[in-house]
């Protein structure tokens, strides 16, 4: 089923959690809701499980109203941040509570149970307490339970935040089998951008109680539509930097930088200047200098100076850099973004602006 939100909004005294929020979850889609703490995400969760009530607009489920609907009658499964488990039940009576409470048939019970527990490589602790489990066995036995009963929708709320980097990084690979496998509708939460890229089908960024952009992962992350998306997502995140476009080049300080094509139709604009981390080549171009070199294993991180400003530079492993260190950087035009300076959002090449 799919999964319509229309129009949402919830306030409390102090702020406005979502704000005139619609949105479409596709049948069989994996959407992740993705932003900073505060911003409405686990509202808009919470809203669509009947944990909470808008103060207006609608939720349909499968072309149903719900948003009056209980919780228990919405035909969700639900994933919390924290285990949610019962430590006096065994793994068994954990995954097969929904089933209890549904009065279902001793034997599919058992069958259920058992797949459940198959899919989630739970059979071996079927009979344990869970005290006797690691923090991901506890987290994929909250999985299974939610999966079990078969829901239309499955909705997570950061259900790896409490694991620790190595657990999170296996189980988030895990998760995104289980749930490709099932095919089920679900609308997972998570401030996580590793998370948001690597899970969704599609991600919505939000902030301050609206959807700022939604899209593909990738799209999102390589054309955001405003700088907070860019500056958000991206690990280290887009750099900016303000510069004036002059006979179809950026003039940035003292130094000059070749544009794209059709730049010379905002000549004379201020615009904002955003360009990832990877997309910066070292070794070639205008001059620099290291202020710091961070080796990851995989590349190594430059925080550099150029032109007045600082840029974060994403280097091939074993790079020779140390702090205050020359080196020179080219930026490429293809990779280059555009950004209004006063509003933040994305300027568009195919529509020209006269120059302010």
């Amino acid at each position: 089923m799919n999964v319509t939100i229309t129009n949402l909004v919830k306030s409390y005294p102090a702020r406005r959690a979502t704000d005139d929020v619609s949105l479409t979850v596709e049948e069989g889609e994996f959407l992740v809701l993705v932003g900073p703490s505060g911003c409405g995400k686990t509202t808009l969760l919470r809203m669509v499980a009947g944990l909470e009530t808008p103060d207006s607009g609608r939720i349909s489920i499968g072309g149903r109203d719900v948003t009056r609907v209980p919780a228990r009658e919405r035909g969700l499964s639900m994933v919390f941040q924290s285990y949610a488990v019962f430590p006096h039940m065994r793994v068994r009576d954990n995954i097969g509570f929904g089933l209890t409470m549904k009065k279902v048939e001793k034997s599919e019970w058992q069958r259920r149970v058992r797949e459940a527990a198959e899919l989630l490589d739970l059979t071996d602790v079927l009979d344990r307490f869970p005290a006797q489990l690691s923090g991901g066995q506890r987290q994929r036995v909250a999985v299974a339970r939610a999966i079990v009963v078969d829901a239309a929708v499955l909705l997570m709320d950061e259900p790896l935040s409490n694991l620790d980097a190595l657990l999170r990084l296996q189980f988030r690979a895990e998760l995104k089998r289980i749930v490709g496998r099932l095919g089920t509708t679900t609308l997972y939460v998570t401030h996580d951008q590793a998370e948001a890229m690597s899970l969704g089908d599609r991600v919505a960024v939000m902030r301050d109680g609206r959807i700022a952009q939604l899209g593909a992962p990738l799209d999102v992350y390589d054309r955001p539509s405003e700088r907070f998306v860019g500056g958000f997502l991206g690990a280290p995140p887009m750099n900016f930097f303000p510069a004036v476009v002059s006979g179809g080049r950026l003039r940035v300080g003292d130094v000059t930088l070749p544009g794209p094509a059709g730049l010379t139709s905002w000549d004379g604009r201020d615009v904002l200047v955003g360009v990832r981390a990877e997309h910066i080549t070292a070794g070639d171009g205008s001059e620099a200098v290291v202020e710091v070199a961070e080796p990851t294993g995989a590349t190594v991180l430059l925080t550099t100076r150029w032109a007045g400003h600082e840029l974060k530079v994403s280097t091939g492993p074993g790079f020779p850099a140390k702090s205050g260190d020359p080196v020179r950087l080219t930026l490429p035009p293809a990779a280059l973004r555009f950004f209004d300076p006063e509003t933040g959002l994305a300027l568009d090449l195919a529509a020209p602006v006269t120059a302010r």
